[in-house]
């Protein structure tokens, strides 16, 4: 018998069976067996005689995303879901920060109540740094006291990944509270320590830090493996450390994770867990290993609410074609069919829109850069595609008329950060790396804290990217040849109101304005994205000036 559909939806107050080769990732064993499901949750799961016949499709627990930010893919929670369980996500892990930054509690408020309007299951949270650093202009404050109020929610089921390792290092008492406060309440406690190895990396760790999923060597991995910490192998659409990572699923498989951490739309309209399990198996990583990376272990250490296709267990679970492509035929969760042959089952409901964004227009005069006598040397981030650190070099200025403008000759371009939060002065430095021979991109994306970053060749161009993403109150802008390309993203200036496939859509649009001025970079608004992120070293800008991240500490553009 099949499950009926009622509305689109399997009714889960039925009763049904389904006959396919049941994946058993705890004894480790497929089996063709006969799965009975009532009220939601799976009631038996009996063997097939030897005289029946095989069946053609294989049942297995559904897959989880173990680090994300669903922010990121500029899509609000319900719409994701609607994206993500035709890839056979069953649930994700995700950290709010994005909106917490700009909304603080409301914006928490408002991912909660958007993701309940779906039956994807989303385990939010509770952001611990927001600010992520204390150099830089958010739109709310989270302190220990509101962490601590938070954690009592029980909606929210961790403590989101702590940015601030110097802090946790040098035993800051607010950080340390936010940290005790998740361990009184048994609630696991994220990491997100880049480039930490060692003594520092067992300290951190040591301090109640359970995960990471900031690593991009196999070395750095086994350090914080070693010193008691699980690895979320990270595979997004800027971050990929999945070819740096992926042995560590067989040598280390009931302490390792995959994670997308940021997923543009784009990326996911084409897969999402789904695509790290069959890369893995691909490469010879053995496929018990890999689904326990995928569905098991995020669940046992976040203690999440997601069945494990066990008797008794809540009916959460997927059908694919066969275990090398994965080709995802139906998802299920708690018993009901939400995604049937690559489509939701379900609709998603209009959002209203929430948001704060209070900067005025700029003027050209706003991003000039005056050299000053004798300078001539200037320090310049170094953008690395596929990866969130950047390098912090020393090149000569391109002076012209006493002010350094962008040198395309040697891709050395002006970006700026502006507070979007109130009418401030933009923060303007230099970048190799982006590309651009002409004209602007700009994004209200910009993490943390998520004022308007911008490059451009010109002034003018730079000015006009960064005046379109604040008239249209938060979006994702090209400028090219005079003219302003949008992107709106009116919830929180961070996300659409519209589907995934428009947004993707809108979004390739962008890409390929930015591709025809000249940039080479994979994801090039994703890569603008984290060059505020001042917790990823080496130098990043934010709206208040240029930052180390290994000295953590503000530095002049000008070296001499």
């Amino acid at each position: 018998m099949q499950p009926s559909q009622k509305n689109g939806n399997t009714d889960s107050s039925e009763s049904y069976t389904l006959t396919a080769n049941v994946v058993d990732l705890h004894a480790s064993v497929i089996r063709p067996a006969r799965v009975t499901v009532a009220a939601g949750r799976i009631e038996a799961i009996d063997e097939l005689a030897e005289s029946e016949p095989p069946p053609p499709t294989f049942l297995l627990p559904g897959f989880v995303d173990a680090h994300i930010h669903v922010e990121s893919s500029m899509l609000t929670p319900s719409e994701f879901a609607r994206s993500a369980v035709v890839h056979g996500t069953v649930a994700t892990v995700s950290d709010p920060h994005e909106i917490a930054n700009v909304l603080g509690r409301a914006g928490v408020e408002f991912m909660l109540q958007s993701a309940a309007k779906v039956p994807l299951k989303i385990h939010f949270g509770v952001p611990s740094c927001v600010p992520a650093t204390d150099f830089e202009s958010a739109g709310a404050t989270l302190d220990a006291q509101e962490v601590a109020e938070l954690l009592d929610n029980p909606q929210l089921t961790y403590l989101a990944e702590m940015m601030n390792f110097p802090g946790v290092l040098s035993e800051d008492p607010e950080v340390l509270a936010k940290i005790a406060a998740a361990q009184t309440r048994n609630k696991p406690i994220d990491g997100h320590a880049p480039g930490l190895r060692g003594g520092d990396a067992k300290t951190y760790v040591a301090a109640g830090i359970s995960t990471d999923h900031e690593c991009t060597t196999k070395e750095e991995a086994l350090d914080k493996l070693s010193a008691g910490c699980k690895i979320q192998i990270r595979e997004g659409s800027a971050a990929r450390n999945f070819d740096a990572l992926f042995t560590l699923i067989d040598e280390h498989p009931t302490n390792v994770m995959f994670c997308s951490d940021d997923k543009h739309p784009d990326q996911l309209l084409i897969g999402h867990i789904n695509l790290l399990v069959r890369e893995a198996i691909a490469r010879g990583q053995d496929v018990m290993n890999v689904l326990r990376c995928a569905c098991v272990n995020p669940v046992q250490h976040y203690g999440m609410q997601v069945g494990l296709l066990r008797i008794g267990d809540p009916a959460d679970f997927i059908e694919v074609t066969d275990l090398t492509t994965f080709d995802v035929l139906r998802t299920f969760i708690d018993g009901v069919v939400v995604a049937d042959e690559g489509s939701a089952t379900f609709e998603t409901s209009a959002e209203t829109p929430v948001n704060q964004f209070l900067a005025n227009v700029k003027s050209v005069e706003n991003f000039r850069v005056s050299a000053g006598e004798g300078r001539s040397v200037m320090r310049v981030i170094e953008a690395i595609d596929g990866e969130l650190i950047t390098n912090a070099i020393e090149c000569d200025a391109h002076i012209v008329d006493g002010c350094a403008i962008s040198d395309t000759e040697n891709d050395i371009l002006k970006i700026a950060v502006v507070n979007r939060y109130t009418n401030e002065p933009p923060a303007v430095a230099f970048i190799k790396n982006i590309g651009l021979k002409r004209g602007a991109i700009a994004s209200s994306v910009a993490h943390d804290c998520h004022n308007i970053v911008a490059v451009g060749v010109t002034d003018a161009e730079l000015c006009e990217a960064v005046n379109a993403v604040i008239q249209a109150k938060g979006g994702l802008v090209a400028v090219a040849d005079g003219q302003s390309h949008v992107l709106p993203l009116p919830v929180a200036g961070l996300m659409s109101t519209e589907s995934c496939e428009e947004v993707a859509a809108d979004y390739d649009r962008l890409n390929a304005i930015a591709r025809d001025l000249g940039t080479t970079l994979g994801a090039p608004f994703m890569t603008l994205a984290f060059m505020p992120l001042l917790v990823i070293p080496s130098l990043k800008l934010s709206d208040r000036g240029l930052f180390d991240g290994e000295r953590f500490a503000f530095v002049s553009l000008f070296v001499r």
